[in-house]
């Protein structure tokens, strides 16, 4: 038998790493960015072609590299950040991993001009899918000017999988956002097609705030500082009545490296209960500062995952430092128990008494004995005769009672019907009428089938059968919109914006009225019937975080969140009794869904309570 294991050529390795490191034009801009960092750069410049595809250049002025260290840096686990196993436990650096640049270099034409700094001449490099075609010496400036072209064309599963120049657009900004937010002495300008998105000056971390999410947040945010032996935390948290239901500002970063961290997450949204509605988020900006040596950020190619070796107690010191920083800026509501100033309390007066009539008691009487008897004890013990009559009729009283419960049965019994022709009323029947539809606590409907009890929520499933109807209507046709009376202005953030411009055209077409303000300020001066009393941005926001993960038709997927929203509104809200015609077009509606097991947005609409469940009961 041969050798059937081979060792892989480099350019096959490359592009196996190259799938774990970059994922998309925002993973080149991340990684080459970082790098910067780490070459001590303080200005950095970033040029887009079509949301990357084209061209992603990044041009800082840092310390640069020599000739030698220019051709060895793209070869793999070639780095200048470690030098052995145990410089892991001490980074104080972004990268160390010695993967980014043969990754990108696996996966598109690159050529770089740098210059080391104290050098009057520097080098030119030109590398076309891990080839070297090229290298020559080149005057330019001090620093690193690289230059990614085509990314991912000797991959095309992978380039075919890349969303619309919108979406990877998007996804570009928000990767600058958490580089440029902890980076804040560094400038940075980022430009696309030709147009700058942003212009970043050095400032403080509040100041770089500001300069990317807008200057509504100047006066939304607290301060936060905290300092014991084990974390220094720093940064801001947002007031309560700033939280948002979708698109909240969250940052967290470790040494001056994003992280995310869904057990510190939860330390700091613990302190806003009670605060803020159920469904709402506050915003942070929170920079942790701790001994490298205490975390590990080798656990995933993106280094955004860290462990930390002391989370109890940080957790402990994050949430101590929320509460307090609230608490400080009187966000807590308190008590005031100053007496000063409070106002007299009037004296209690007490209403006029009287003394209780005296009550003559019947030695001799007996509950026990004849209906005489207890007539004349009865009398005896009031100082009234309310005659013959006033004695409840008992017979009478469970003579009825009697009745209704057995009409009950009957009612019962009259539901069940016999399917199977034997004369005995079957445990499981199958779909009969509205006869045999129930309601339970006006939620739930429950009928009956060969499958066994069904349960369905009626909120839901009135909720796909309006979407349905609504998508049917709306597809391939223009909605006449209402008019708003005072048009609301509605803002969205530089990677938003990006998106709502791509979807405006839709938007228009399912009945959106809107028109560009300045900066990301929109005004909607016309909505779709069905949406009244709805937060126009909140739905716009949903449209947006729907766009931007991809996938599908975009067209489709502004009807289908509009839709969603009216259908959800108009459905038959819970604790409502229906009667039986109701309940049998609903159920029929329901079943002449496709897909109607769940809603639009998943959540289960049915259930079976089977036989052999109930028999476990038993």
């Amino acid at each position: 038998m041969s050798d059937v294991i081979k060792l892989l050529p480099d350019s096959v390795a490359n592009q196996i790493a190259a799938g774990e490191v970059i994922q998309r034009p925002a993973s080149v801009i991340k990684e080459l960015v970082e790098n910067a960092i780490d070459a001590q750069a303080t200005d950095i410049h970033i040029v887009l072609k079509d949301a990357g595809r084209t061209l992603i250049q990044v041009i800082d002025n840092g310390v640069g590299m020599s000739d030698t260290d220019a051709r060895l840096a793209f070869e793999r686990h070639s780095t200048s950040k470690i030098r052995q196993a145990d410089d892991l436990f001490a980074l104080n650096t972004m990268g160390f991993r010695g993967e980014a640049l043969a990754s990108i270099a696996a996966i598109s034409h690159i050529e770089l001009r740098t210059c080391a700094r104290g050098n009057q001449l520097g080098t030119k490099l030109i590398i076309n899918a891990s080839h070297c075609e090229s290298q020559e010496p080149d005057v330019c400036p001090v620093g690193c000017n690289f230059m990614v072209k085509d990314i991912f064309f000797n991959v095309p599963a992978r380039r075919k999988f890349l969303k619309s120049n919108q979406v990877e657009l998007s996804n570009i900004i928000k990767e600058f956002e958490k580089l440029a937010l902890v980076n804040y002495n560094v400038e940075f300008t980022l430009t696309h097609n030709g147009n700058v998105l942003y212009k970043l000056n050095r400032g403080s971390f509040k100041q770089r705030i500001v300069s990317i999410f807008g200057h509504s947040l100047d006066q939304q945010l607290m301060p936060l500082n905290v300092e014991t032996s084990l974390v220094k935390i720093s940064g801001f948290i947002g007031k309560p009545e700033n939280a948002r239901k979708r698109n909240a500002l969250q940052f967290f970063f470790v040494n001056g490296r994003y992280m995310r961290h869904p057990y510190f997450h939860k330390a700091v949204n613990s302190c806003y209960n009670e605060l803020i509605p159920d469904d709402a988020q506050p915003n942070y900006f929170l920079i942790f500062d701790v001994d490298p040596e205490t975390i590990d950020v080798n656990i995933h190619p993106t280094k955004t995952e860290i462990k930390f070796e002391n989370e109890m107690p940080i957790w402990q010191i994050v949430s101590a430092a929320v509460k307090e920083t609230l608490g400080r800026f009187s966000v807590v509501p308190s008590i005031d128990f100053d007496k000063e100033d409070a106002p007299e309390i009037p004296a209690l007066t007490l209403p006029h008494t009287t003394t209780p009539p005296a009550i003559s008691v019947d030695k001799g009487y007996n509950p026990f004995n004849d209906k005489s008897s207890l007539n004349k004890a009865y009398g005896a013990t009031r100082s009234h005769d309310y005659g013959s009559n006033s004695l409840p009729n008992w017979e009478e009283l469970y003579k009825n009672f009697e009745k209704t419960k057995q009409e009950g049965f009957d009612e019962m019994a009259d539901n069940l019907v016999d399917t199977e022709g034997t004369g005995e009323t079957p445990i499981l029947a199958v779909d009969e009428g509205p006869q045999s539809i129930l309601q339970l606590d006006n939620r739930y409907l429950l009928f009956i089938s060969k499958k066994g009890v069904i349960v369905i929520d009626q909120h839901r499933a009135h909720l796909a059968v309006l979407f349905n109807r609504l998508i049917q209507q709306i597809d391939g046709m223009n909605i006449v919109s209402q008019r708003v009376l005072f048009p609301e202005i509605v803002h969205f953030d530089a990677a938003q914006n990006v998106v709502f411009e791509e979807i405006e055209t839709e938007l228009e077409k399912a009945g959106f009225g809107v028109s560009k303000l300045s900066g990301g300020d929109w005004s909607i001066n016309s909505v779709p019937p069905g949406l009244d009393n709805v937060d126009v941005k909140d739905l716009l926001n949903e449209v947006i975080s729907s766009v931007s993960s991809g996938g599908g038709n975009l067209k489709d997927k502004v009807f289908e969140n509009i839709a969603l929203t009216i259908a959800t509104r108009a459905a038959i809200p819970y604790g409502r009794q229906l009667n039986s015609e109701e309940m049998k077009s609903l159920v029929a509606d329901w079943q002449s869904l496709n897909n109607n097991k769940y809603t639009p947005n998943g959540k289960l609409i049915v259930n079976v309570l089977s036989l052999e469940q109930v028999a476990k009961m038993f």
